[in-house]
């Protein structure tokens, strides 16, 4: 259990299939130390072949598409872990999370959690994502009866995770708890399934913002990449940027002026970040092309059929 100690996690993921990872990305990206456990039991894995998710013209086979969306949640900088988790419970007291890039003084407070794997090992976050689709049972050492719901099969009353039980950004009404699957009409497509991780995992970010003290106008983030050509002037698109924060900050806003530099330059540093130059989209294109190739088993620069039938009348 933990103490007044730092949590060893800012947000673990249980389940590594496309909800999970998606999610992942997203926070990991961001900043977040988070763990996703690989409960090894995806619906995915149940499917013969992968046809229709986008950027596979061809399709995918099910073990290149879990290896490259294992890829991706490492680089991400994710830690990833296969093992099954069989009990999320509440931390008990109140743990202090960790420090991260946009707050230097602030870290996260709350009850938190104790996640249990399979094999026996416990590690706290101070929020926790539930995106495995079949179950949910780890999730009743929380003590809330409203996650699960009765039914009748064969004469018989037993119960099952309710799949409304949270809103559409995955919140739910236990502090840290996030539910990205199962969804009802969101878990039925792997490409869906994902939509949703993605979604979940910006709430995660959301709300973690607003625990630092961000306004809400300015606590959602974008995570995207722009040309730094479009970047003209530096210096003036700071101060815009400065601008546009201030004209977001409700006039009721109790931050002191220190505190509120502190978030407004932090914001503006992120922006800078988001635009890049024209060497870095190449550096990091080939460094994609790459990665994908190495998980195909392919040299970077083959061209599959090139050159096949040229000249031919």
């Amino acid at each position: 259990m933990a103490d007044a100690a730092a949590f060893d996690y800012d947000v673990a993921i249980v389940g590594g299939g496309p909800t999970g990872c998606s999610a992942g990305v997203f926070t990991g990206r961001y900043g977040l130390d988070t763990v996703v456990f690989d409960r090894g039991r995806s619906s995915l894995q149940r499917c013969a072949y992968l046809e229709n998710y986008l950027g596979f013209p061809g399709g995918v086979d099910i073990e290149t598409f879990y290896g490259l969306i294992h890829d991706h949640v490492e680089a991400a900088g994710c830690d990833l872990v296969p093992d099954l988790v069989e009990a999320v419970e509440p931390a008990g007291g109140d743990a202090a999370g960790t420090e991260t890039a946009d707050t230097d003084d602030a870290t996260a407070t709350g009850p938190g959690f104790a996640v249990t794997t399979q094999s026996g090992e416990t590690v706290t976050a101070r929020r926790v994502v539930s995106a495995a689709r079949y179950g949910g049972d780890f999730l009743e050492p929380l003590g809330d009866d409203e996650m699960f719901v009765t039914y009748e099969h064969d004469g018989e009353t037993r119960t099952k995770f309710d799949r409304d039980y949270a809103d559409i950004e995955g919140r739910t009404s236990i502090d840290g708890l996030y539910v990205a699957a199962p969804v009802s009409e969101v878990n039925v497509q792997a490409i869906m399934s994902a939509g949703q991780g993605a979604r979940v995992g910006r709430s995660v970010i959301t709300d973690h913002r607003l625990e630092r003290g961000y306004p809400e106008d300015l606590a959602r983030h974008w995570d995207w990449l722009r040309p730094e050509a479009e970047l003209a002037d530096e210096a003036a698109a700071r101060d815009d940027w400065r601008e546009r924060f201030d004209s977001r900050v409700p006039d009721d806003c109790d931050l002191s002026e220190e505190r509120l530099s502190e978030l407004r330059e932090a914001d503006v540093e992120r922006q800078r970040e988001m635009y890049v130059s024209d060497e870095t989209v190449e550096t990091r294109a080939e460094k994609g092309r790459e990665r994908l190739a190495a998980r195909l088993g392919v040299a970077a620069d083959s061209e599959s059929g090139s050159d096949s039938g040229a000249g031919s009348e």
